[in-house]
């Protein structure tokens, strides 16, 4: 399913759009059940060493990594893409309906960029907002996790839930518009945000989306999560594509082909190939990945 040409004038007018209704629930289900064994294949190495006492194997998606996480919460680490390397998600990253929507907004030469995150957003019952520790992150620009050589690059980022974002699971607020301004001075105090001082006084809007939807977002456009004031867990996967060819904004990680009109041979479609990309990118001395 292609954008619109309405749908591309808004993103090219605001820096973000919503297309809902990209994916069906057995489009998602493949990562959905990656996922899911490998909660349960944590929880019960975890419960064998008696750091949890209730596996919950009767929860639903959706509820169980709450449950087991509350328990221990080192079943969460290094619980992301580059670590789990599972192929259905391999296979996911080249999905012809996500890559559809991509080419609409960045041509036929397409690749897929090394930022791409697993986000679960815990429920939150406390006063408060939510903190950035649970995967609330603050006010920024996603150009502030990538290198400077990569200024001119066209990185989009694609926000996909796997359960319905909603202002009370905790979906993202946007900035329309000020993504014109280009790069805002970022901050590694509050856990790398826009300078205060420089955040523009727009009003936000609640990007709310369906499961199945996707949020398209401008590298500029400044962006925050919102609290999950829900019973569930806000499930979801943050992609980022740019054009073939240019900078990455993160050259020490691996990007690879997803589609390539000119070279159709040049798309990568063993998953063992990205896994050693990953693999030996991680071996290699960490490198700094923001701008701050």
């Amino acid at each position: 399913m292609s954008l619109t040409r309405e749908q591309v004038a808004d993103f090219q007018t605001y820096g973000y759009v919503i297309a809902e209704d990209v994916f069906t629930d057995a489009d998602l289900a493949p990562v959905i059940a990656e996922l899911e064994r490998e909660i349960d294949r944590r929880a019960r190495a975890l419960h064998a060493e008696g750091k949890i006492a209730s596996l919950h194997e009767d929860e639903p998606f959706e509820r169980r990594y709450a449950l087991l996480h509350r328990q221990c919460p080192d079943i969460g680490r290094r619980f992301d893409i580059m670590f789990l390397l599972g192929s259905a998600m391999f296979d996911f990253l080249r999905n012809d309906k996500l890559l559809d929507v991509v080419e609409s907004l960045l041509g036929r030469e397409l690749s897929c960029n090394p930022i791409q995150h697993i986000r679960a957003k815990m429920p939150w019952t406390g006063d408060d907002e939510q903190p950035a520790g649970y995967e609330n992150v603050p006010w920024h620009q996603d150009a502030a996790v990538t290198s400077k050589d990569s200024e001119a690059s066209e990185i989009l980022t694609f926000w996909m839930p796997l359960v319905d974002a909603t202002a009370e699971t905790g979906c993202m607020e946007v900035m329309p518009e000020v993504f014109k301004l280009g790069y805002l001075e970022h901050q590694a105090e509050g856990g790398t945000t826009i300078v205060p001082k420089l955040l523009p006084g727009v009003k936000p809007v609640t990007a709310e989306c369906r499961k199945g939807g996707i949020v398209i977002m401008n590298k500029y456009t400044p962006h925050r999560g919102t609290t999950n004031r829900s019973n569930i867990v806000r499930w979801s996967l943050d992609l980022r594509y740019h054009k073939t060819g240019a900078p990455s904004g993160r050259s020490h990680q691996p990007s690879f082909v997803v589609r390539s009109r000119a070279n159709p041979d040049s798309v990568l479609k063993d998953d063992e190939a990205w896994r050693k990309m990953w693999r030996e990118a991680l071996d290699r001395p960490a490198q700094p990945i923001h701008r701050v």
